[in-house]
């Protein structure tokens, strides 16, 4: 889930992905025109994304918000190099994949999940779970150290996957509806956890979600995408201080505008 994006063939149709391209500032994501089609198993033809073309800059959060099946996780895919776009091209930082599952090893206690990327990079056990010790401390999951992925909370599990996915190290994070399966409280502290966590470890983020209001607290752009072949109809620029509420007049108003680009776009 972490290797870099390249051409899987030398077909000049098919894109090339350039990773720390020279017209790109470190960190900063830039996908041009994007699009992916593909065979189902059952041998029907996928138009997944249509001429896609959104950026970030280094530091920020980008939300991506679009009905079901529109090629949100697709996308995070392109980003993570575990596709290759047939069209367009993607300037971007090494990336890692937080899917929608939290996939924790249930033979291994929190830490030992939370370490595994830095074990599986070479890390010496005692140093990895040092590591991720510092990380449990600052992020509220000390005491549960050595707690089975069974006994934890929703919330909990998803912190420690987050961990695993900060300690891999790399500048770009891709969040697949990381909270989705969560109750509505849980969510809400999910979010302002995040904020948190990031304040503390700063990263380039795109995050996949299905909640609109999600996107418009935790994101400092929007991009909204129509049904499948996904197209982005809107991006919308969050100028707004942090921390944010769902209440606030102009979360609202920003949440209007992109449920009105939802609209616009599905029945494009």
């Amino acid at each position: 889930m972490t290797t870099g994006l390249e051409s899987r063939t030398g077909a000049p149709a098919r894109a090339q992905a350039q990773r720390g391209g020279a017209r790109a500032q470190a960190g900063e994501v830039v996908v041009r025109e994007l699009a992916l089609a593909y065979d189902s198993r059952a041998g029907a033809g996928v138009h997944a994304l249509a001429d896609v073309s959104l950026s970030a800059r280094a530091g920020q959060l980008l939300a991506v918000v679009g009905p079901s099946g529109c090629g949100k996780t697709t996308l995070l895919e392109l980003l993570c190099g575990l596709r290759a776009p047939q069209r367009g091209s993607i300037t971007a930082p090494a990336a890692v994949l937080m899917p929608q599952r939290d996939l924790l090893l249930p033979w291994l206690d929190a830490l030992d999940n939370a370490a595994l990327a830095l074990r599986i990079g070479g890390c010496a056990r005692a140093h990895a779970r040092a590591r991720a010790a510092e990380l449990f401390l600052e992020l509220g999951l000390q005491g549960f150290e050595r707690s089975r992925p069974h006994e934890l909370s929703g919330g909990m599990r998803q912190r420690v996957a987050f961990v695993r996915t900060l300690l891999s190290g790399k500048a770009l994070l891709c969040l697949d509806e990381p909270f989705g399966a969560l109750d509505a409280l849980t969510r809400a502290d999910m979010q302002r956890w995040l904020e948190r966590a990031l304040a503390r470890e700063p990263r380039t983020v795109v995050l996949v979600t299905h909640d609109v209001e999600e996107a418009i607290v935790l994101a400092d752009r929007v991009a909204v995408l129509s049904p499948r072949p996904g197209r982005v109809v809107a991006q919308l620029e969050v100028e707004l201080e942090r921390p944010r509420s769902a209440g606030d007049p102009a979360v609202i108003a920003l949440r209007g505008r992109a449920l009105r680009a939802l609209a616009q776009g599905a029945v494009a």
